[in-house]
C-alpha cells in the first residue's frame, strides 16, 4: 500500500483515523501498531513475518545487553543486534547483485554459472534496518535508555507513515512521543495541509514530469526488459537532439526530488496529525551552493544517519586530511550503494564523494568567489548531470544520454510541444527555486510552519480538502506510478 493510491486515500487513511480519534488515549498506540503491521502486510505479507520477527529479536537483545555488567558481553549482544537488520539487508538487497557479479567472473574464466534463486526485496527494508541500529547503538552508547514495552519498540520500528521510505527517525527523537503525545486541533490541520502539499508534489508534479521520462528511458530496472525492449530505449536516446536529452535529464532530476519530497511531506503530515514530530528531510536542496552544501539539504535523516554512524565512527576528521578525504569518500561510496544493488549507484556515490572532497580542497572558495547565482546554477547542473547515473543503470545508456545533452544539436519545442509536460516543469523550476526570494521563503515558512488563526483555519481546511479531492480526480485520471525510493 502506497499513500498515492486510491486504497489508502479512499479507505485506510480516513477508516484509521477514524478509530484513532475515537479511542481513548491510552489505547492509540495498539491501533497505530495494528495498522502499521496491516499497512505494510498489504503490500508485502510474505515479509511481515520476518519484520516483527527481527524486530522483536532485537528488543530482547537490547534489553540484555543494557542489564548485563560484562563488557565483553556487552559488546557482542550490540553486534548481534546490529548484525540481525543489517544481515537481512545485505541478504535480501545485495545477494542477487553479489551473484550476478559472481557468475560474471566465472564466465570469464570459463567457468560454468552458479545457480540462484532470485530474491524479492522486501519494500522499505533500508529505512527499518536502519532505524533498528540506530536503536541499538544510541542505547548501547547510553544516549537513551531501553524501551521498556515491546509493542512500543514494534511501534517505533513499523509506524506507517515512515515505514517504508522513511525520514530515518532516531529513537531518542520519537522516545517521549511514543510513551505520550497530543494531538490539538492545530496539529491536525497543519498534518493534513502538509500531507496534501505532499500528495500535490506527488500527482501534480513528480506523475506528470516521470510519465515523459519513461517514455524515453524505460523501467529504471533494465533486468525486467528483454535485449529487443533494451535495444529500442537505446535508438530512443540516440534519437534524441540535446534540447530533448536535457528536457529528459531535467525532468528526472525534478521527478525524483518531487517525488521524495513529497512522500516526506506526506510522512511528516500523518505523523503531525497524530501530535508526532518528524524531523525534515528536505531543505530546497537544489539551492544548494554546492555539492556539499546539497547533501546538507537533500535526504537530511540520511545524511544524519552517515554523520553519526558511519562518518564519525571512521574517525570523521580527528586523524588528519587525508583521512578524512578517505572517510568522505566511502561514506558516499556506500551511500550509493545504499541506495540500490547496482553498479551505477555506486557511480553515483562516488561522483558526489569526490565533488565533496573536491569542495574542501578548492571548489568551495571558487563557488563562494562566483556569487550566489552562479554557484547555484553550476550546483544544479552538476547535480543533474549526475542524476542520470542515478536513473540509468546501464553506463552504455547513461553515457549515451550524456553525450547527446553535449551534441550541441539544439531543436525548438520537441516532445511534440507537449504543453503539460512544460508547464509542470516550469512549476517545478519555480517551485525548487523560490526560496532564492525572500517571498517565496516567507511562502514556505506560512505553508509549512505557521499556527493558523480560527479563520484562517476554515480557509486552510478548505484547500486542503480542494486541493486532496483534485489530486484523487488527477490519480484516478492516469496511470499509477509507486515512489521511487520504495525500491530502495
Amino acid at each position: 500500500m502506497v499513500f498515492s493510491s486510491n486504497i489508502f486515500l479512499l479507505y485506510f487513511m480516513p477508516a484509521f483515523f477514524l478509530v484513532y480519534f475515537l479511542t481513548p488515549k491510552k489505547v492509540r498506540n495498539y491501533v497505530l501498531l495494528l495498522a502499521s503491521l496491516i499497512f505494510y502486510a498489504w503490500g508485502a505479507p510474505e515479509f511481515i513475518f520476518q519484520l516483527v520477527g527481527s524486530t522483536v529479536a532485537n528488543f530482547f537483545l537490547v534489553k540484555w545487553m543494557c542489564k548485563t555488567e560484562k563488557k565483553g558481553l556487552k559488546k557482542l549482544l550490540c553486534g548481534l543486534s546490529i548484525i540481525i537488520p543489517i544481515g537481512l539487508l545485505v541478504f535480501y538487497k545485495y545477494g542477487n547483485f553479489t551473484m550476478e557479479n559472481l557468475n560474471a567472473i566465472l564466465g570469464l574464466t570459463g567457468h560454468a554459472p552458479l545457480t540462484w534463486k532470485h530474491i524479492m526485496l522486501p519494500i522499505g527494508i533500508s529505512f527499518f534496518s536502519f532505524q533498528s541500529v540506530t536503536y541499538t547503538l544510541d542505547t548501547y552508547r547510553g544516549v537513551n535508555q531501553p524501551m521498556e514495552k515491546l509493542t512500543d519498540f514494534v511501534l517505533y520500528i513499523t509506524m506507517f507513515p515512515q515505514l517504508i521510505a522513511g525520514p530515518i527517525i532516531r529513537y531518542c527523537d520519537v522516545a517521549d512521543q511514543i510513551r505520550s503525545r497530543e494531538s490539538t486541533m492545530d496539529d491536525r490541520l497543519q498534518g493534513f495541509f502538509r500531507f496534501v502539499i505532499g500528495l500535490c508534489k506527488k500527482i501534480l508534479i513528480a506523475d506528470v514530469i516521470g510519465a515523459q521520462v519513461d517514455a524515453i528511458l524505460g523501467p529504471a530496472n533494465f533486468s525486467l526488459l528483454n535485449a529487443g525492449q533494451v535495444s529500442d530505449i537505446f535508438t530512443r536516446v540516440a534519437a534524441l537532439d540535446s534540447t530533448s536529452a536535457w528536457i529528459v535529464s531535467l525532468a528526472y532530476t525534478f521527478q525524483i526530488y518531487f517525488d521524495f519530497a513529497g512522500y516526506s511531506d506526506m510522512a511528516i503530515g500523518l505523523g503531525r496529525m497524530m501530535g508526532f514530530r518528524f524531523p525534515e528531510n528536505f531543505d530546497n536542496p537544489y539551492t544548494s551552493r554546492s555539492i556539499t552544501e546539497f547533501w546538507r539539504r537533500w535526504h537530511m535523516t540520511l545524511g544524519a544517519f552517515i554523520m553519526n554512524y558511519l562518518y564519525i565512527p571512521l574517525g570523521g576528521n580527528r586523524k588528519g586530511k587525508g583521512r578524512m578525504y578517505f572517510n568522505l569518500w566511502v561514506c558516499f561510496l556506500l551511500s550509493g550503494l545504499w541506495h540500490g544493488a547496482s553498479w551505477n549507484f555506486v557511480v553515483w556515490g562516488a561522483l558526489h564523494g569526490l565533488f565533496i572532497c573536491a569542495d574542501k580542497l578548492f571548489l568551495g572558495k571558487v563557488m563562494k568567489k562566483i556569487g550566489t547565482v552562479p554557484s547555484v546554477i553550476l550546483t544544479f547542473l552538476t547535480v543533474n548531470i549526475i542524476w542520470v547515473f542515478f536513473r540509468i543503470e546501464d553506463f552504455g545508456l547513461a553515457w549515451l544520454l550524456i553525450k547527446r545533452m553535449f551534441a550541441f544539436d539544439f531543436a525548438w519545442l520537441p516532445f511534440g510541444g507537449n504543453a503539460q509536460l512544460y508547464v509542470t516543469m516550469i512549476v517545478a523550476a519555480l517551485f525548487s527555486f523560490l526560496t532564492l526570494t525572500k517571498f517565496g521563503q516567507k511562502v514556505q515558512e506560512k505553508a509549512y510552519f505557521t499556527v493558523f488563526t480560527d479563520r484562517q483555519s476554515i480557509a486552510v481546511w478548505i484547500v486542503a480538502a480542494c486541493a486532496f479531492v483534485f489530486c484523487v480526480a488527477a490519480l484516478n485520471a492516469t496511470s499509477f506510478s509507486p515512489f521511487i525510493y520504495f525500491r530502495f
